[in-house]
């Protein structure tokens, strides 16, 4: 009865044994960034050991990676330069990465790491994929880190555009409030106030004349262009300067600084 016991956990060993060692690959995961796909295994998820992998696949795999973050990396690179044409094109895929990236970084990187165990580990391919696959994880994760601050300044841009494109309908839409038909030249009456992306304010008048103020100087009169000799009789500068400094500050038209830009049309 011993005899026949231990052949029973002899037995037992090796088929638990055996089904370790034939412990199915980790299904192949698809993965897609831009125009940019590979395919890849998570052996770690899995509790799969990558050294058990056919070599061929794994060197496939992490190659296949390796390409995508490359890919990644070297079509992000203009991010700081929004004047670039591919900038709003660099933006859109951060914003994908950021999204989707980090889950496939871990995945690589743990792949990676199986690998340096693995006795075939500098056979072939493979040092120069663990080199390349270190230095891209590290390259795209700090793209990654970056995000945050790109993205928040690309909206903002996007925003102050928004602003100047619909600050002209705004203007026109305080014009037909606060002006008459057919204003006289000489009253001093503000419909309008904006202050630029470079600090620069202006107040416009209803009749065509304008007050203005760059940075760091005082407030200039700005009299209408085609002006007839009486109507320049009618029109007194220091009324103007007077009506511009005391519109309220808080009803100026500002471009966003990170938040929604004000409505600048005085209150009726």
């Amino acid at each position: 009865m011993k005899v026949i016991r231990r052949r029973l956990a002899l037995m037992a060993m090796g088929a638990t044994l055996s089904a370790c060692a034939t412990r199915p690959a980790p299904p192949v995961q698809h993965y897609s960034l831009g125009m940019s796909r590979a395919d890849f295994r998570d052996y770690g998820g899995a509790k799969a050991n990558p050294c058990d992998a056919e070599q061929r696949w794994l060197s496939d795999e992490l190659t296949a990676v390796n390409g995508l973050l490359a890919r990644f990396v070297d079509g992000t690179d203009k991010l700081g330069n929004p004047s670039s044409v591919d900038h709003a094109r660099q933006v859109e895929l951060l914003k994908e990465a950021q999204r989707t990236l980090p889950p496939v970084l871990d995945v690589h990187e743990s792949n990676l790491r199986g690998l340096a165990r693995c006795g075939f580990k500098d056979k072939g391919a493979f040092p120069e994929i663990a080199r390349r696959g270190g230095e891209l994880t590290k390259e795209a994760r700090g793209r990654l880190a970056e995000a945050d601050g790109v993205l928040a300044k690309a909206a903002l841009r996007a925003a102050q555009a928004q602003w100047k494109d619909d600050s002209l309908q705004r203007e026109a839409t305080a014009r037909g409030t606060w002006c008459t038909e057919t204003p006289k030249a000489g009253e001093a009456t503000v419909y309008f106030a904006r202050q630029g992306l470079d600090g620069s304010t202006e107040w416009f008048f209803c009749d065509g004349s304008r007050v203005e103020q760059r940075a760091g100087t005082e407030p200039a009169f700005v009299e209408p262009e085609g002006l007839k000799p009486q109507d320049r009789r009618r029109i007194k500068p220091p009324r103007y300067l007077e009506a511009a400094v005391g519109f309220p500050a808080e009803e100026i038209d500002r471009a966003p600084e990170g938040s929604a830009p004000k409505s600048a049309a005085p209150t009726p």
